[in-house]
């Protein structure tokens, strides 16, 4: 298997490098980039985000990095959307009514229902909807961390491609088309993660 070269958007919110660190232990040449001419080049586009949905947002735009996410959307390389990252990806958020999202995933984050802890912060174990290349080898319960208030709620239920039981059933995996995104962190979830991202490093390099 070839290195492939995989951009993390880099637009100054939170710690990013864990996420770099991590595909490059998979076998990834991940770069940590704000430099949208390096993120056109690469083989695959992570986003990775930690904090508010509308401050992410902000950051994403005053980089100049939106456009960046959506011709790679567009042009069909892999893409894989983390925590904060995966719900930028959808139309908006309750936690900013007034802030848009990227839209590539329609529908809304909505908040983790009342009854319990929020945010979830544990392991758990995920239930798998869908038969992904991202999941390959991790068996059928993998347990992630997860670190969350809020859960992705797509208007195309296909689009779920895995959920967890925290209360009620939340959303916290996605696939459409060439886009993956989780709530949970890959990158914090030991040896289930780091092979959820020796998945993406595989599809990368084809």
């Amino acid at each position: 298997m070839t290195r492939p070269h995989i951009a993390v958007l880099d637009y100054g919110i939170g710690n990013l490098r864990s996420a770099q660190k991590a595909l490059e232990h998979a076998g990834a040449r991940a770069e940590l980039t704000s430099d949208g001419a390096v993120a056109r080049d690469a083989d695959a586009v992570v986003l990775p985000g930690v904090g508010a949905f509308g401050a992410c947002m902000d950051a994403l735009r005053a980089n100049g990095l939106e456009q960046v996410v959506h011709d790679a959307v567009a042009g069909g390389r892999p893409f894989l959307g983390i925590c904060v990252g995966m719900q930028m990806l959808f139309d908006s958020s309750e936690e900013d009514p007034g802030a848009r999202g990227l839209g590539v995933i329609p529908g809304v984050v909505k908040w983790v229902p009342a009854g319990v802890p929020r945010p979830q912060m544990q392991w758990n174990k995920l239930t798998l909807c869908t038969d992904d290349p991202m999941f390959e080898g991790l068996g059928d319960d993998p347990w992630m961390y997860f670190v969350h208030s809020l859960h992705g709620v797509p208007e195309d239920e296909s689009d779920v491609a895995a959920t967890v039981r925290y209360g009620s059933t939340l959303n916290v995996a996605f696939r459409r088309r060439n886009v993956f995104a989780t709530q949970f962190h890959p990158e914090k979830s030991a040896s289930a993660g780091l092979a959820l991202l020796g998945n993406f490093v595989k599809v990368a390099s084809r």
